[in-house]
């Protein structure tokens, strides 16, 4: 991902809520038949403050990404949507797309069967937690040879980047009426209406005014 000054989002707890909002990452690779991406939920490690991230894939994608012998490229999306030029006023203008992204790379480290299994808990719980009749990992009808039995068609991981590329291109280059025009549109309905993306604008603006101060 190309860099803009403009653009740099540095700060890593902002990184952090970033990856932990957005947990469906695409995990790309480049191998001796080319590139290969697949795609899986992937967790901060809970067990550190910086960006390390666990997770884990099917097999055989362990082999066709050779995990935990080459470079990994774990990619996190952000909220993003289409900005109109008809929201910058009478001036010259032309369409554009905000986004928030975090790029992740590194050689994982595998996980052995019981981290793995840990990890797996950890998914299950994170999501099903918010069910109101949650269906937990190791809980009946499942029991613990079915859970075994699964899990060993997985491989864990952990990745602590060796390279983080984040971008959060959100209008910052536009004077503050303009963004504030723009998050107005966001969430004043139509086609693009996106309060997740206006959300992240104002973070960034406020985040910007907090700095100038």
């Amino acid at each position: 991902m190309r860099q803009n000054p403009s653009f740099t989002l540095a700060d890593v707890d902002e990184i952090r809520r970033i990856v932990d909002a957005n947990p469906w990452a695409t995990i790309v690779s480049n191998g001796p038949d080319g590139l290969v991406s697949s795609h899986y939920v992937v967790l901060l490690d809970e067990d550190r403050d910086d960006l390390t991230i666990v997770g884990h894939v099917g097999r055989p994608d362990d082999l066709i990404h050779g995990m935990g012998e080459r470079e990994l490229l774990v990619v996190f999306q952000g909220p993003h949507g289409y900005i109109s030029p008809g929201w910058y006023g009478d001036v010259q203008a032309v369409p554009t797309w905000n986004y928030t992204a975090v790029h992740l790379a590194g050689i994982p480290e595998i996980l052995d069967d019981e981290e793995n299994l840990a990890v797996l808990d950890r998914l299950v719980d994170r999501f099903e937690g918010w069910m109101p009749d949650p269906r937990r990992m190791w809980e009946r009808p499942n029991d613990p040879a079915f859970v075994t039995r699964l899990a060993s068609g997985t491989v864990g991981f952990r990745l602590t980047p060796t390279r983080v590329v984040a971008k959060r291109k959100l209008s910052q280059n536009k004077p503050a009426e303009t963004v504030n025009a723009v998050i107005e549109a966001l969430e004043s309905g139509g086609p693009y209406t996106h309060p997740e993306l206006a959300a992240e604008m104002r973070r960034a603006r406020d985040a910007r005014a907090d700095a100038t101060r």
